[in-house]
């Protein structure tokens, strides 16, 4: 985990648990409301929106991975755990899941939103700014298109992979 949280100790949805974008995240939004520390704009969407796309993904239940965070397991554990329980991706699918959620925003259902709450956050004139990802480290004080997305990536330096 690279050691990008904020002030409120939320990692950038970039930072990735087990090869995973977000989910370490979505943990640490639980552990910060559970603690009472997490503000209302984000304690409103717990379980929504990216949570709910996460645990989709994974195929189990929010309730279940509050029930292991409150539990005290490791973010570590808590993903095995989640694995055991529902689903564990392969190499493929995890790539996948990255690649979709790091997009989000980019001229997709969700571009319109996006623009919606650069607006509202007075970042309009932040071209910089692409995708959800990019606003929630930009609105946290992480910097945009930082390095640590590509980290870890399992790309291919083969041209071959292309087409």
């Amino acid at each position: 985990m690279s050691s990008s949280r904020n002030r409120l100790g939320l990692r950038s949805p970039y930072d990735r648990v087990g090869g995973l974008f977000y989910f370490g995240r979505m943990v640490d939004k639980i552990r910060s409301h559970t603690d009472g520390a997490l503000p209302l704009k984000y304690a409103a969407n717990l379980g929504k929106g990216f949570d709910e796309k996460c645990l989709t993904f994974l195929r189990v239940r929010y309730e279940l991975v509050v029930e292991y965070v409150n539990q005290g397991m490791t973010e570590d554990a808590i993903l095995e755990s989640c694995f055991g329980m529902g689903h564990r991706p392969t190499e493929p699918e995890i790539y996948m899941w990255n690649e979709f959620m790091r997009k989000r925003g980019w001229s997709d259902d969700l571009s319109h939103p996006l623009q919606r709450q650069k607006k509202r956050e007075a970042m309009l004139s932040r071209s910089e700014i692409q995708t959800v990802f990019q606003f929630i480290d930009a609105d946290e004080g992480r910097p945009v298109n930082g390095h640590h997305h590509l980290n870890g990536d399992n790309q291919s330096n083969d041209d071959s992979t292309i087409g």
